[in-house]
C-alpha cells in the first residue's frame, strides 16, 4: 500500500520545464576560462564606474597648480594634466562615459538585431524579404561619417545621443547573422511540434527559439560593445564630441593637443592601455562564446584541458609514450607508437 502511494506521489509530482534546462544551457558559454577572465576584467571596469567617487582620489577636474605635468607619484599615481589634473582620477571617472556608451548601445542595438532578424527568419514572403533589404542598407551605411554629422548637429550632445547614433549604426550585422540562424531552426522538429500544437508566435519564437539563439545573441551584443567603446573613443579624439563629456577618448585628447606626445607618456599611455584591456576582456568573452557555439573549437578546448590536466603540453611535437610497470622497456600494444623528428644529419 505503501509503494502504491509513493509510486502515484512520484507520478504525480509535476516535472521541471524543460524551459529552465534550455536558459541554463544557454548561459552555460560563460563558464568557460576565456569568458570568466573576461567577465572578471569587465567586472572590475565596472566597479571603478558605480564606485568612482570612493576610489579616485581627487575630483576628475580639480586643479593643482603646483604639480604641473608632473610624473606618477605617491600623491598623483599616474601623474597630472598641464593644468595639475589627477590623470588617475581622470580615468576612473571616464570609465563611467565609456560603460555607459557601450552597454547603452549594445542593449539598443541587439533589441532591434533580435526583432528584425529573427522576424525576417521566421515568416517568409515579402516581409521576410522587405527586412531582409532594411539590414542590407544599414550595413552599407558609414558609420563613423554618420556620427560625425549627427553628433556635430547638437551644441552639447549626450551620451545617450552618442549611443543611439552607435546602436543604429551598428545592429545590422547581428541581424542578419540571427535571420540566417533562425531560417536554419523554423523547419526543425519541435518548431513543427510547436506549430502543431497551435502555439502563438510569441511564445514560438520567445521559448522555442530564443534559447537556441541565446550564444549568438550574446556574441552579437559584446560586438556591438566593442565597436560602440572605439567610436566613442574615436569621436571624443578628433573633438567631435565636447570635452564636458569626460571619457578616455577625451583624455588622448587633451594630451594630443597640449603636445603631450611623446615626452609626457603618463598622460595618454593609460588610457590607451584602459582602451587596450576593455578590448581585450569584450575579447576574450566573445572568444568563449565563439568556443562554446562551435562544436570543433568547444571539443579542441576540452581535449586540450584534459591533456593539461594529464601534465601533456599541447604545443608538443612528440606523442607522449606510456610504459607498463612491469617492463618499462617495453610499450603497451595500445599506446600510439613515437613520432621521432629527424636530425640534420640524417639528410646528409
Amino acid at each position: 500500500m505503501t509503494a502504491t502511494i509513493t509510486s502515484e506521489a512520484t507520478a504525480a509530482a509535476p516535472t521541471p520545464a524543460p524551459t529552465r534546462k534550455g536558459w541554463a544551457s544557454a548561459f552555460s558559454m560563460f563558464r568557460n576560462g576565456k569568458s570568466i577572465t573576461g567577465l572578471v576584467i569587465l567586472g572590475i571596469f565596472v566597479l571603478m564606474a558605480v564606485f568612482a567617487p570612493l576610489i579616485a582620489p581627487f575630483e576628475p577636474l580639480a586643479k593643482d597648480f603646483r604639480a604641473l605635468r608632473q610624473p606618477p607619484s605617491g600623491t598623483h599615481w599616474l601623474g597630472t594634466t598641464h593644468m595639475g589634473e589627477d590623470v588617475f582620477s581622470q580615468i576612473v571617472y571616464g570609465t563611467r562615459g565609456v560603460l555607459i556608451v557601450g552597454f547603452a548601445a549594445g542593449i539598443v542595438a541587439t533589441i532591434i538585431a533580435v526583432a528584425v532578424g529573427v522576424t525576417a527568419g521566421y515568416i517568409a514572403g515579402w516581409k521576410s524579404e522587405s527586412l531582409s533589404a532594411l539590414t542590407n542598407v544599414f550595413l552599407v551605411i558609414p558609420g563613423l561619417p554618420l556620427m560625425i554629422i549627427i553628433t556635430s548637429q547638437s551644441d552639447n550632445p549626450s551620451l545617450f545621443l552618442v549611443a543611439g547614433v552607435l546602436a543604429v549604426t551598428g545592429w545590422a550585422w547581428g541581424g542578419r547573422v540571427l535571420r540566417a540562424q533562425t531560417m536554419s531552426l523554423r523547419n526543425r522538429d519541435f518548431i513543427q511540434a510547436a506549430r502543431a500544437n497551435g502555439e502563438p508566435l510569441w511564445r514560438i519564437i520567445t521559448v522555442e527559439m530564443l534559447p537556441n539563439l541565446m550564444a549568438i545573441i550574446a556574441s552579437s551584443f559584446v560586438g556591438t560593445v566593442t565597436a560602440a567603446v572605439l567610436g566613442l573613443t574615436t569621436l571624443a579624439f578628433i573633438g567631435v564630441i565636447p570635452i564636458t563629456n569626460l571619457n578616455w577618448g577625451t583624455i588622448l585628447f587633451w594630451a594630443q593637443q597640449n603636445g603631450a606626445f611623446p615626452d609626457f607618456w603618463w598622460w595618454y599611455i593609460p588610457a590607451g592601455l584602459a582602451i587596450a584591456l576593455l578590448g581585450v576582456a569584450l575579447s576574450l568573452i566573445n572568444f568563449g562564446i565563439d568556443e562554446y557555439v562551435n562544436p570543433r573549437l568547444r571539443s579542441a578546448g576540452e581535449r586540450a584541458r584534459a591533456l593539461r590536466k594529464r601534465g601533456i603540453k599541447t604545443t608538443s611535437a612528440v606523442t607522449t609514450v606510456r610504459r607498463t610497470t612491469s617492463d618499462p622497456a617495453r610499450r603497451t600494444t595500445s599506446d600510439p607508437a613515437p613520432r621521432t623528428t629527424p636530425s640534420p644529419k640524417d639528410h646528409v
